[in-house]
């Protein structure tokens, strides 16, 4: 099992975001937010190439998680975690990687399809209605464990929820701080 884990750590620590933009030939992190995740991608190279490093970084989740689900539940709870970890905490780039979020969803695809689909509806509502990636993904990580709860899945999942969710938000404190200090940039550009 531990090669089993850290294999996923591994997987989901490929930067794609990072080879997108080498491939454009330029360093991500030294554009838009810095961030190295989907949302950066889409503000620097636009909408098309944010999905597709957006649908790469969930699919290493997805991959992660299916891979450990041979073995079990709690092991493909613990596989899709140690993906999350890898992509915020990718070796390849210093330990500094994105937020987890798209991986995140990727993993509860496996997981739970429609507690996945729930939580990309209130990410959709949350950025529609602020205008923020960073809201939407909060509330969309609060919501987690709330429909991990109500829809009374494993327990392994419902704990798994509460850490991945706690971690995506423990992510966000930057983007928090900024938006209480209406300095985050919304979807679309930078704030006026």
């Amino acid at each position: 099992m531990f090669w089993l884990v850290g294999g996923c750590f591994l997987l989901g620590a490929i930067p794609f975001a990072y080879l997108v933009g080498r491939l454009r030939g330029i360093d991500i992190r030294q554009h838009g937010s810095g961030n190295v995740g989907a949302t950066n991608v889409m503000r620097v190279f636009g909408p098309a190439t944010g999905v597709a490093v957006l649908v790469l970084d969930a699919g290493k989740g997805f991959l992660a998680t299916w891979l450990g689900m041979a073995s079990g539940e709690t092991t493909g709870a613990i596989c899709g975690l140690a993906a999350i970890l890898g992509h915020t905490f990718t070796p390849f780039l210093k330990f500094r990687g994105g937020k987890g979020v798209a991986t995140a969803l990727g993993v509860l695809l496996t997981l739970v399809p429609k507690i996945a689909l729930g939580c990309l509806a209130v990410f959709g509502l949350a950025v529609a209605v602020s205008g923020y990636v960073s809201v939407g993904s909060i509330f969309a990580a609060i919501g987690l464990p709330i429909f991990m709860f109500y829809w009374q899945q494993p327990p392994v999942y419902q704990i798994f929820a509460v850490i991945a969710a706690g971690f995506v938000i423990y992510r966000h404190i930057p983007n928090i701080k900024r938006l209480l200090a209406g300095q985050e940039n919304p979807i679309r550009g930078k704030r006026t």
